[in-house]
């Protein structure tokens, strides 16, 4: 059974401060605002059977079963079934993935599915999970931040500080046009009156060479799980995504009458917690063996850029012209509402598709300790 993709919306991205610009906001007022907003524009949002929401930290204003929370503040039907999901920073596309799994199975007929993180309300590790300090796994398997993770592949893979400078100044460059773009903002839903993402910053290449690495701090905290290992720390602020809040929704369904796109495959993968942001690679990979695609047939891509070594090894790899990979920037440039990521990335996706009136587009999702998604879909309207 095909799945189609109705609409798909986000919010802009504001700041992760107390006076970021989505700060006085509510998780989940952010998902009843774009439950709100796809009834505005015509695609019966509120006629669903279920709504699956990623969140990655599920506590204080994001605990009490989000999805739950979000489904009475949206109005939704008391007969709507609700999921919270975390699979880290791939939260918001592996919740649309198992929204239209349902729907392919046949167990339902539309669904609400995607992902919100409000950072100013509930910053990183909020959950203080015991994981993050656990000493019974072996020393590879063990915790480590995202930061010298993304220090430790940079190294590994030979992506000197020139190539993730380079990766930062693009998505930044890229991302301030965009702004000015209506075209590539189509699926962007303004909270009140704040209607851009925030956190884009032009920048120079000066500049971004000025700046020194930022992480080399934290190395001391986990000598344990890094073995005492040396790191050539790389990574700067810039090359970090910007904390973000932000929400996104997509609206699936087997019904294809006025849909958007389809969804030709989905594919999740898991991979060496010690590499840490390498599993999107591989989902990519599982995704187009799937649906017996290349990337010379995708017209465009949205590919996370998960700290600057990530979009820097893709480039390097030279699969796809890279006119056609993040178009209106990344999250180098916009921010990183982490549960919410991949269903922002889904929309942007549509939006960039329809810009360049192309078909085949791919999102990609990565996440820390080796979580990572894909998703392939095709352009009908």
């Amino acid at each position: 059974m095909t799945v189609f993709i109705h609409d798909a919306v986000r919010t802009p991205r504001g700041k992760a401060r107390p006076d970021g610009g989505l700060a006085g906001q509510t998780p989940h007022g952010l998902v009843a605002h774009l439950v709100e907003a796809l009834e505005q524009r015509g695609s019966e949002a509120r006629r669903v059977d279920h709504l699956t929401l990623g969140c990655v930290g599920q506590v204080g204003a994001q605990g009490g079963h989000l999805g739950m929370v979000a489904k009475l503040a949206s109005r939704l039907p008391d007969s709507t079934v609700t999921h919270t999901l975390n699979n880290y920073c791939a939260s918001g596309l592996s919740a649309i993935g198992q929204a239209a799994a349902s729907i392919k199975a046949g167990q339902l007929d539309r669904a609400l599915a995607g992902g919100v993180e409000m950072m100013s309300h509930v910053p990183f590790m909020a959950d203080r999970a015991s994981y993050y300090e656990a000493t019974e796994f072996e020393p590879r398997l063990r915790y480590i931040p995202v930061a010298l993770a993304a220090d430790l592949l940079a190294e590994k893979e030979g992506i000197d500080r020139a190539a993730l400078d380079a990766a930062a100044l693009r998505s930044q460059t890229l991302a301030t046009a965009a702004e000015s773009n209506a075209a590539f903002q189509r699926s962007r839903i303004a909270i009140g009156e704040f209607a851009r993402d925030e956190a884009v910053r032009p920048t120079t290449s000066e500049k971004l060479a000025a700046l020194p690495p930022a992480f080399a701090a934290m190395a001391g905290a986990y000598a344990g799980p890094l073995e005492a290992q040396a790191i050539d720390h790389r990574h700067t602020v810039a090359h970090a995504p910007p904390m973000a809040d932000g929400a996104a929704l997509a609206l699936v369904g087997r019904d294809g009458s006025g849909a958007r796109a389809k969804i030709l495959g989905y594919a999740e993968a898991g991979g060496d917690p010690r590499d840490s942001l390498t599993a999107g690679f591989a989902a990519l990979d599982k995704v187009l063996a799937a649906t017996n695609l290349t990337l010379a047939d995708v017209g465009r891509i949205e590919f996370m850029e998960a700290f600057a070594v990530v979009i820097a090894r893709f480039l390097r790899e030279g699969r796809i012209d890279e006119s056609r990979v993040n178009a209106s920037g990344g999250h180098l440039a916009k921010g990183h509402p982490m549960g919410a990521t991949g269903a922002i990335l889904l929309s942007t996706l549509l939006d960039v598709l329809e810009a360049a009136d192309e078909t085949i587009g791919v999102v990609v999702a990565t996440g820390a300790q080796g979580v990572g998604a894909a998703m392939v879909v095709e352009r009908l309207a």
